[in-house]
């Protein structure tokens, strides 16, 4: 996802900074939405949107977990394991609590990189297909966003998610090469 924050526009007046995009247009409380995706080889779990609120360890076990569960039950039965990253509500003692007593298995905060995006298929690949898969220019109002996500996970090709989840374990050993640096 491209983020403006710290482009620069380079230009020798002020009409060309603006052809080339230098006035930006920003609303000072834009309108959020916040979404939670899981990923495996195979496919995406439903789509979590939050369209008010902050996420903490309670919302995340009552409103994540159980979705996480339930699909890696349905694709899986009781040979899987759940990955995520180092987000506080994730490494939360009562997330984790809730992850051990109820998932068949998890990858515990002591045994993963913290925030390793190299190792999260949604990061390095998945979250990248689905901004592509959005028509910003459909999404101008809150509802409007939300229907564009809910269409738009749809569109994420099969065969991104399947190449993602294969390239994992290629991925971990390259990491372990490098000592757990970042993979370029």
């Amino acid at each position: 996802m491209y983020n403006r924050q710290n482009d620069r526009v380079w230009a020798v007046d002020r009409a060309e900074a603006d052809k080339n995009g230098g006035i930006k247009q920003k609303q000072n409380f834009p309108t959020k939405v916040m979404v939670w995706l899981g990923a495996c080889s195979k496919g995406l779990t439903p789509l979590v949107i939050f369209e008010t609120g902050t996420m903490n360890h309670q919302r995340y076990i009552k409103e994540v977990l159980p979705i996480a569960k339930k699909y890696g039950d349905e694709q899986f039965g009781d040979n899987w394991t759940y990955q995520q990253d180092s987000a506080r509500p994730h490494t939360h003692e009562l997330s984790l609590e809730w992850c051990y007593e109820n998932m068949p298995g998890i990858i515990g905060k002591d045994r993963w990189p913290p925030n390793s995006l190299d190792l999260s298929p949604l990061d390095y690949s998945i979250w990248s297909e689905f901004v592509q898969q959005i028509n910003w220019s459909v999404a101008r109002s809150k509802q409007s966003l939300i229907e564009e996500l809910k269409r738009a996970v749809k569109k994420i090709r099969p065969e991104i998610i399947l190449q993602s989840c294969e390239s994992w374990t290629k991925r971990l050993h390259r990491l372990k090469k490098i000592n757990g640096g970042y993979l370029h």
